[in-house]
């Protein structure tokens, strides 16, 4: 049986979580130029890549710094709509080794993806003459370079490769196996071959293979413009632009290669032209997908991340993503008990080109057209949310020290102070001292989201939201 303590917790957090649901932005960083890409190195910052073939790093204050990291645009062809600096991923080992990598369109039209190296001296910037190209392959036309680039936890460098353009894959690209277009690539980047400045990891689905590219990982897609991975557990999330009707998002384990997405022959999980199409029994079809058919004009999915962060619990495992055309901001809640992903989409103004996950799982948003960058924020569940009265927490997210302060307070505090867990048991209980500003421990308490809990001797109770990190 629950303690009463325990219960009027429980019943608080579940109020709270039920309404905890008000997506909002907060503006991080302007002035930016058609920013199209959003990743870090393993630290605060953000590295924003912008279409024009610059990339630019962004502070944890959100300044942005006066020098680019790497300018590339005298190399890069940025004259189409899709066309530019489009991806940017950093080494695992960047820390050590200094190698991130670019997915652009160069001079010539044509795909290109590339290891550059940070300068030795500065960390701040690039070695701008340190270009080492990996891989490239030709586009039949300038639009559905797809372009996006990110490292699996297995160390792979994975690419994303659109159908080569036009409308309607007139070359059936997407569903020829013998070349790189309309694709998830896979490659290792770490090992180099007589033949190609990368291998093929033994564990790909066409390795071997006499009529498929063995650096395929998935097929079946038009344009997969962003893609991510779970961090907590290595699945992918991409979301496919759609032809003219339905935007798709995409959901695989990182063990399952060799899937087939099913374009052009379905767009999204409607038929669009099953001309010598294998049968859909053999089809991988989108986890979720939306239609053009309602409310505001919709064109174009930009995929996001599944948030994975701590400061906005209620977020947890939701899939980001956004509509270019509408605006809209949706997302996806995974229901267990239908075993469902429930969809939904929200207005709001900008025409959003990418997504970023900060280092702590945070997630971003830019907008093509304005070039500010946006924090994906939750009103209802910020650090301060439990903060009732004028009692107040410091530093918060704590990591191995925490203070609390009374000084404001007029009412007088029980003996004890209470942290629970999200659970709603108690795990840790602190006798109050005679101190205005009492110093608790915290480095015995894992990372994660805690509930620290105070009463009042007149029967107040102030009950605050606690990340350790």
């Amino acid at each position: 049986m629950k303690s009463t303590t325990t219960l009027i917790l429980f019943v608080l957090l579940n109020l709270n979580y039920s309404f905890a649901q008000d997506l909002e932005l907060e503006l991080f960083a302007s002035n930016l130029d058609r920013p199209v890409n959003i990743k870090h190195a393993g630290d605060a910052r953000l590295f924003v890549a912008e279409q024009d073939g610059l990339i630019k790093i962004i502070n944890a204050s959100g300044a942005i710094e006066t020098t680019p990291f790497l300018d590339i645009d005298s190399r890069v062809r940025s004259t189409g709509n899709e066309q530019g600096l489009l991806g940017l991923a950093f080494h695992p080992d960047y820390v050590i080794n200094g190698y991130f990598f670019v997915n652009y369109i160069n001079n010539s039209g044509d795909t290109v993806v590339s290891r550059f190296s940070r300068d030795g001296s500065n960390p701040s910037s690039a070695d701008q003459n340190s270009e080492f190209i990996i891989i490239t392959y030709d586009q039949p036309f300038s639009n559905h370079n797809g372009g996006d680039l990110a490292f699996g936890a297995d160390g792979y460098l994975y690419i994303s490769s659109g159908d080569g353009g036009s409308g309607g894959d007139p070359q059936g690209n997407s569903q020829n196996t013998s070349n790189l277009l309309g694709n998830i690539l896979r490659i290792d980047i770490n090992t180099v071959t007589p033949t190609q400045n990368y291998s093929i990891p033994s564990d790909n689905p066409f390795i071997g293979s006499s009529t498929a590219r063995g650096e395929i990982w998935a097929y079946g897609l038009r344009n997969p413009w962003k893609f991510s991975f779970d961090r907590m557990n290595g699945d992918i999330w991409i979301g496919d632009v759609g032809q003219g009707d339905y935007e798709e998002i995409n959901r695989a384990s990182a063990s399952e290669g060799g899937l087939n997405y099913g374009w052009r022959c379905y767009e999204g999980s409607s038929v669009y032209n099953t001309l010598d199409c294998p049968s859909s029994s053999t089809l991988t079809f989108p986890v979720s997908e939306y239609n053009h058919f309602d409310g505001e004009f919709k064109c174009s999915i930009t995929g996001g991340y599944r948030y994975r962060g701590t400061t906005y619990p209620s977020f947890d495992g939701w899939y980001f993503f956004a509509d270019y055309c509408s605006g809209e901001i949706g997302f996806l809640v995974y229901d267990s008990t239908f075993d469902i992903w429930n969809i939904t989409l929200k207005d709001f103004s900008g025409n959003w080109s990418a997504f970023g996950e900060g280092v702590n799982g945070e997630i971003y948003i830019s907008d093509l057209q304005s070039g500010n960058i946006y924090k994906l924020t939750d009103s209802l569940l910020g650090l301060d949310d439990y903060s009732l009265g004028s009692i107040s927490l410091y530093p918060n997210p704590a990591k191995l020290e925490l203070n609390i302060d009374f000084s404001k307070s007029n009412s007088v505090i029980s003996s004890e102070i209470l942290i629970y867990n999200m659970q709603g048991k108690v795990i840790k209980t602190v006798s109050r001292n005679t101190e205005m500003i009492q110093k608790i421990n915290t480095s015995e308490l894992s990372d994660g989201v805690y509930i620290l809990k105070i009463n009042a001797e007149n029967g107040a109770q102030y009950t605050k939201k606690l990340v350790i990190n």
